[in-house]
Order: C-alpha cells, then structure tokens, then sequence
C-alpha cells in the first residue's frame, strides 16, 4: 500500500504538492483522481455517528480535497472553498461587528469596494481607504476600533505592491493585534505566500489563476488558526456561501497544472510589458515586473514571479481605449482574468465601474486605462494583435 500523503510534509516542492494534497487514491475504489461526490446528504451509520459527513452545505469529500490542496500550497493549516471571490470575502467579513474599522487598501477590486460601502456600511462597519504601500499611511488610519487591515498585492487593476511582512508587524505590534487579511488572486502561491510574511488570512477568487481555465465561479479562504478557521468555518455554514462539488473539481484539475501556466502567464507577460512601455501611442504600464515599476524591489523581495496581469494608459482617453478593446482579435473582451485565453478589459467601465469616477481617476483608474490578462497562446502572437489596434490609435499627420 503506497504511503499517504501528507500536506505538511515541507519537503515536497510546490507542484508535487499541487497534485497530491488533499488527493489520495479513494480508499474504497482505488480511484486516482477524487471523484465528484455529487450528492445533497450522507447516511449516517447510526445515530449521531456518521463518516465525517453528514450534509454537504457543511462538508463534501470533494471540496475537502481542494481545501486541504490549497492549504498545503499556501503553507498554511486550513482552507475553506467558497462560492465565489465575494463570498470568500463576506466570510471574512462576517468577522466583524457594528462599530468595527476595517483599514483598505485604496486600489481595491470594484466588487469588493461595492461589498464595503453598500453592503457593510449599512451594518455600521467603516472603511478607511489608504494607499497601502505607504507604511506610514497605513499606520495612521489605524484606529481603537480597527480590527482588519485588507489588502490587495498586487491589486487590480493597478498592480500596487504593497509590503506584507512590515504591514503585518504594523498589524501584530498592537496593543491588541489587528488581522491582516491579503487578496493573493493575482500572485497566487506559486508566486507569493502572505502568511509566511505574517499574514492572518488570505483569500482568492479561485475563479482566476487556480482553477485557469475560465470554466467556474470559485474563492477561498485560508488561515493558519485554528480558533480562527472554526470561527470561519461557522460562518460559511451558516450563510451556506459554499461551491458545488463539480466546481471543486474543476479547481482541482486546475491547480494540478498551475505552476506550468503561471510561468507561461509570466513569460508573456514580461514580452508584452516591454512592448508597450517603448510604444509611443502608451502613456503608462503597469508590470511589477518592470525595473519602472515603483515596488520592483519589493516584488523581487516577496515574489517568486511578477503574474500574468499588465495595464497600460493608452493616449487618447476613452475613445482610444474604446477602439484598442474592440478591435483586438486574440484578446477577447470580458470580465475576469487568470484564464488560458488573454482577456482584456476596461475596468473603469467594467470591473471598476461601481466606483464612482471622482473616486477612481485620481487613483489611476481613467478612462484610458486597459487591462489586459495575459493567455498561454504563442507571446509573437499576442504582439502582432496589440501592435494592430494600437496603430489603429495614431492620429494622422496632417500637412500645414
């Protein structure tokens, strides 16, 4: 019989972890690949004792299975696969109580922001929104009645970096310590692993990077605590915002080969961030993986990778971006990212659109900003289809 698997067993690399954590052969069929335990309810061998499930809101083999892999691939204790991104956040959130403070980092996912101030404030939760890579301003919004610092890094659609280690020992030092919460969507753990820098909690949309396949609607939550992830684990059965097992699967299926693609994503990346940084049509990019970038150290300090996510300004306002998004031919117009296929996006019209403009521009978000979600096709391939809408962009020179 061949030796279980373990999820803590430190010296397997990331990529053997991603394919085995969590996903022994099925004990009773011999089963390679976890199967997909479609099913409302287990049978109970008598009363009050069952097999380790009774209800699937509360618990499903399958997404056990994936809980435990994500676990393993951030170094953490306990995973929690949720409904969605959102949902993984509201989970963190239900943390809180009225009159608690939550510091954010500015350049947040307009889902998120939407969820804060819409959602949350009616509950009498507030929100401070700073640029959290300035420590010093991350400090000073701290309150008595801060209990959560929330960050993206890098964020979306701005790339910021912000310093997780500092920002957690900002968080710890305190009289009574405030949880730090990271969105890792964009890096994932391939790249960067919060709560080795001393995160509390990291959440995912496993709709992106994880799963990569643009085929389900997933998120989780991760910790190291165990007083924490039961507290977590409540909240998420008693809302019911949990996955069906078929999406776990498929997150499963994705995540087997997440390291491959994610140096894919890079390497594409990289090609096309030097592309539109000498172009003359492009005010702006956005790569951590640019010297230009203003926390490329950082990055090459707490990254292993720079991702798979480029934004760039181009000239012109919305009138040229609204030409370079409908006019491309491989990048396909649409929300998310994270995927095979390159995507690109005008999030001051799409993902960014619940934030009010007066609250967006002068963060960066304009109207010629451009995201773009690098695929796996062939990097000439992407080259040739930006270099064919951008010249679509320059003005004609007119004679005097």
């Amino acid at each position: 019989m061949s030796k279980q698997f373990s999820t803590t067993e430190k010296e397997y690399g990331f990529t053997t972890r991603a394919i085995h954590a969590g996903q022994e052969a099925c004990p009773s069929t011999g089963s390679l690949i976890t199967p997909i335990y479609q099913t409302s309810t287990f049978v109970l061998d008598e009363l009050g004792k069952n097999k380790g499930y009774q209800y699937a809101r509360s618990h499903n083999p399958t997404r056990t299975a994936l809980e435990e892999c994500l676990a393993s691939l951030e170094g953490a204790r306990y995973g929690l696969a949720a409904a969605s991104g959102l949902a993984a956040v509201s989970i963190v959130l239900d943390l809180l109580k009225a009159g608690d403070h939550v510091v954010v980092g500015e350049d947040v996912y307009g889902g998120v922001y939407r969820l804060f101030e819409r959602v949350l404030r009616k509950f009498n939760i507030n929100f401070t929104y700073i640029d959290a890579s300035n420590l010093e301003a991350v400090e000073n919004a701290i309150t008595p009645e801060t209990k959560l610092v929330w960050i993206e890094s890098p964020t979306n659609p701005l790339l910021k970096l912000a310093d997780i280690r500092a920002i957690a020992n900002i968080c710890q030092r305190r009289r009574t310590p405030i949880r730090l919460c990271v969105d890792n969507t964009f890096a994932t753990p391939y790249f960067q692993r919060p709560i080795e820098l001393g995160a509390d909690i990291v959440v995912h949309s496993t709709t992106k990077y994880l799963s990569g396949h643009s085929d389900i609607i997933g998120g989780a939550v991760i910790c190291n605590d165990e007083e924490l992830y039961s507290e977590l684990k409540f909240f998420q059965n008693a809302s019911g915002a949990v996955p069906g097992p078929f999406d776990c699967f498929l997150a499963l299926r994705g995540v087997k080969t997440l390291a491959l693609r994610l140096r894919e994503h890079e390497r594409n990346a990289t090609l096309i961030a030097k592309y539109l940084e000498s172009h003359l049509q492009v005010e702006k990019v956005y790569y951590p993986g640019l010297p230009s970038h203003p926390q490329f150290d950082l990055a090459k300090t707490q990254m292993a990778g720079f991702g798979g996510v480029v934004a760039f300004v181009v000239k012109g306002g919305l009138e040229a971006a609204r030409t370079v998004v409908n006019s491309t031919s491989l990048f396909q117009l649409a929300e998310s990212l994270g995927g095979v296929k390159s995507l690109i996006c005008h999030p001051a019209t799409m993902t960014h659109a619940p934030i009010p403009k007066e609250v967006r521009e002068p963060l960066g978000i304009v109207d010629g900003l451009i995201r773009l979600s690098i695929g796996i096709e062939e990097g000439k391939d992407l080259l040739k289809d930006l270099e064919s809408v951008l010249a679509l962009t320059q003005q004609p020179i007119t004679a005097q």
